[in-house]
């Protein structure tokens, strides 16, 4: 077996299941509507950090049944794995327990809801990591979550007790690192398409833009152009 590289990313995903998958789209967007959504959100964080060079790529996907799907999605070079954990902060941390565990130096991982997040972002979480400028790097969401988190060592302390799908998950988080007198450094912050009004927002940015071919959301983008409800 190849010896990894010294970073590894780990995109974390749901398969795209109507009903299963943006609920807090609806009624707006049809459980099929925003599952075909989710589909384009999927893709376009996938074909942006398959262009990222030196790290180790990997899909940790819900539910553990999935793989199948996610092979239709990922491109060579990506690793497949099932989330493991009753909650999103037990699956965090057993994905930074299991890979750091496997000689990796940095593992940041990012969401699938920030589709317009360019790869610019990640790298920058590698470089505080392994510049040794912080032990934990996130990336805060307007919302008052975050769509990235990367670490050089596990510190499962920083993923319990978190008030999960609130506006105090970053805070209570930081608060958490700082009595822990943790190095933590931010990254830019972004936003995660959740809601319906983030989908209008993030239309209406990019709407009158010349946006290039190759243009890192050009999937959803597209998609929603086509939406009557977003294009008006």
């Amino acid at each position: 077996m190849d010896k990894p590289l010294a970073k590894l990313l780990v995109v974390v995903a749901k398969e795209p299941v109507p009903g299963k998958v943006k609920t807090r789209l609806f009624p707006e967007l049809s459980p099929t509507v925003a599952a075909d959504l989710y589909r384009c959100f999927l893709h376009d964080r996938i074909q942006e950090v398959s262009t990222i060079n030196g790290v180790d790529r990997a899909i940790a996907y819900t539910p553990e049944d999935a793989r199948e799907t996610f092979m239709t999605f990922a491109a060579e070079g990506f690793e497949l794995f099932a989330q493991r954990g009753k909650h999103l902060g037990e699956k965090l941390n057993n994905i930074f327990l299991e890979k750091l565990s496997q000689g990796y130096e940095a593992v940041s991982i990012v969401d699938s809801d920030s589709p317009d997040l360019p790869k610019s972002v990640i790298n920058e979480s590698f470089h505080l990591l392994l510049s040794k400028q912080a032990q934990v790097v996130f990336g805060p969401c307007h919302d008052g979550g975050y769509y990235l988190v990367g670490m050089r060592r596990p510190h499962p302390e920083l993923f319990r007790n978190i008030p999960w799908s609130t506006e105090n998950v970053l805070p209570v988080t930081l608060e958490k690192a700082r009595k822990m007198g943790l190095n933590v450094k931010l990254l830019s912050p972004w936003n995660d398409l959740d809601t319906f009004n983030d989908l209008l927002e993030f239309y209406n940015k990019y709407k009158d833009r010349p946006l290039s071919k190759g243009w890192v959301a050009s999937k959803t983008f597209s998609f929603l152009s086509r939406l009557d409800k977003v294009n008006k």
